[in-house]
């Protein structure tokens, strides 16, 4: 057993309103620059839908992740070391700019400095690429609320690959079809097919809390790891010449800080902790022969922290003390091996990844209600779990490899906790076979509840800081362990880039304004004067 930790996420896809706060504020707070203007280290797609870029989920074309070999061994599906030196000034495997799509702005000059006339002054459309006007033709969520799934919902390789196998069971008709959001982060994964595909070993997964970050000065923008992504979340700067990546907010989370995403999602629906897992099992967990079986191979892998042997091993291991006590109440941990409601987004990709969601059981509840039914009943919700307008199909298809028993499973938990909660709630004596039903007790299910429905900010995030000795080093922001690439030299942002003047921003230095544990303080406090 070598145990290691990593600080990982749950989303519960239940709460997702498809704000797109979370990208906003992202986007704001990491790729708000040139040469970033494609990019979303963090979106939400509508599903069914083609997602971000269009049909990445479509591994034929694009090769990402890992495959098994005829011996049974891993291997990246781009291929080896021989094939990526044969092809490595010319890579056919990226996603083209019209895959994500071309970003724009408006001519808003043209409103205020246009002549009096007749007519009134438009602001047109404007290539932020080129400058050029331009017709919008695509965005980075254009299947938003089904306005376009009669024209592109075919295009889902889901879907595609659930009609192969379930005739039409996945309809486009409006009173047939219902959608759900799924807000997407690089996976930071175990197993990550990124880092092995970089010739210039730039990426990287940090040993203390697993996150997986580029190395800007090694980076030599080969853009292998863009095509080894399954997931497609490694993005080209074309600006710099580098690769660069959601970080996982790491400066924020070194302080005990939750990352922006989380920290401004309106439905509260992320979750982050730290999860201990056997690191010498990974492999073999990847290796597992049938993608269905992959989902379970993961869990495997997972270590109970209660566990005195793990604990014992944990300690031999240099993991800190308050990591350990970080993962007894890490809420991940919880909703992904305790209550088992949590599920990975497409494990047959072979990486592991340790972004874990909840699938959506709102959906079936308004549709029974609709249909004049007791939406929140126990047996109408069993019952209609196996008859969903969008069928467990493609929720397996997209969470477990297309096993729909670990989604049924997790669906079930969720409806037995509503009608238990109900019953409460109206004073009722809860039906204790409801949570044996599930294989849960009443007292799980309550803790369930309050962790999913009314747990505050400190048990939503449970996230140990970095070592006291580094503290000091990690307060300011202009620091070059800070937030930001354009500090003084920095890697890729300092001065004039390889692309010319457009590749760095000097004109103002960066000057922080409070540090971290202020800001903290002032994010969890009751009082706004704090």
């Amino acid at each position: 057993m070598r145990p290691m930790a990593q600080i990982a996420m749950v989303m519960n896809l239940d709460k997702c309103i498809g704000c797109h706060t979370c990208s906003v504020t992202c986007k704001q707070a990491w790729t708000n620059r040139d040469g970033m203007e494609y990019v979303w280290f963090n979106n939400v797609e509508t599903r069914p839908g083609q997602g971000y870029p269009r049909r990445y989920e479509d591994q034929d074309k694009w090769r990402g992740g890992w495959e098994l070999n005829k011996r049974g061994a891993l291997k990246l599906k781009g291929g080896g070391r021989f094939r990526k030196l044969a092809g490595i000034f010319s890579n056919p495997r990226l996603p083209e700019i019209k895959d994500y799509y071309e970003p724009w702005t408006y001519d808003y000059k043209n409103l205020t400095d246009a002549p009096l006339g007749d007519d009134f002054p438009v602001a047109r459309p404007v290539s932020q690429l080129t400058g050029k006007p331009m017709k919008i033709e695509w965005s980075s969520n254009w299947d938003d609320s089904l306005a376009g799934a009669p024209e592109h919902g075919d295009q889902d390789p889901m879907v595609q690959r659930v009609r192969r196998q379930a005739a039409e069971k996945v309809k486009f008709a409006f009173e047939q079809t219902f959608m759900f959001y799924l807000p997407r982060i690089c996976e930071h994964c175990l197993n990550p097919s990124c880092v092995a595909s970089c010739p210039s070993g730039a990426m990287y997964k940090r040993a203390e809390d697993g996150i997986v970050l580029v190395d800007q000065d090694r980076c030599r923008g080969w853009r292998m790891c863009v095509t080894g992504c399954p997931y497609k979340k490694v993005y080209f700067n074309h600006r710099t010449g580098k690769a660069e990546k959601c970080t996982f907010c790491y400066p924020r989370v070194e302080v005990g800080l939750p990352t922006v995403c989380s920290e401004t999602c309106v439905g509260r629906l992320r979750y982050l902790g730290v999860i201990l897992y056997d690191a010498d099992k990974v492999t073999a967990a990847a290796s597992t022969p049938s993608e269905q079986d992959l989902y379970e191979a993961q869990l495997g892998i997972f270590l109970d922290p209660e566990d005195p042997v793990v604990q014992r091993a944990a300690e031999e291991a240099g993991i800190p003390y308050d990591w350990m006590e970080a993962a007894r109440r890490s809420p991940v941990h919880a909703l992904v091996g305790k209550y088992r409601v949590a599920l990975p987004l497409h494990p047959e990709y072979r990486t592991m990844p340790m972004v874990w969601y909840i699938p959506p059981l709102s959906p079936v509840v308004d549709a029974l209600t609709e249909t004049g039914h007791d939406g929140e009943d126990l047996d109408n919700l069993f019952g209609a779990i196996d008859t969903l307008r969008i069928p467990l199909e493609y929720l397996a298809e997209i969470f477990t490899a297309g096993d729909v028993g670990p989604v049924r499973a997790s669906l079930g938990r969720l409806a037995a906790m509503r009608s238990h909660m109900r019953a409460i709630n109206l004073g009722e004596p809860p039906d204790t076979s409801i949570a044996s039903s599930v294989g849960m007790e009443s007292a799980e299910i309550e803790e369930m509840y309050r962790l999913l429905a009314i747990a505050k900010y400190e048990d939503r995030y449970v996230i140990p800081t970095a070592a006291v000795g580094d503290a000091r080093r990690l307060e300011e922001s202009a620091l070059p362990d800070g937030c930001s690439l354009d500090y003084d030299g920095g890697p890729g942002m300092g001065g004039d880039g390889p692309f010319g003047q457009d590749s760095g921003r000097k004109q103002l230095p960066l000057v922080s304004v409070e540090s971290f544990h202020a800001l903290r303080k002032r994010q969890t406090a009751d009082r706004e004067d704090t």
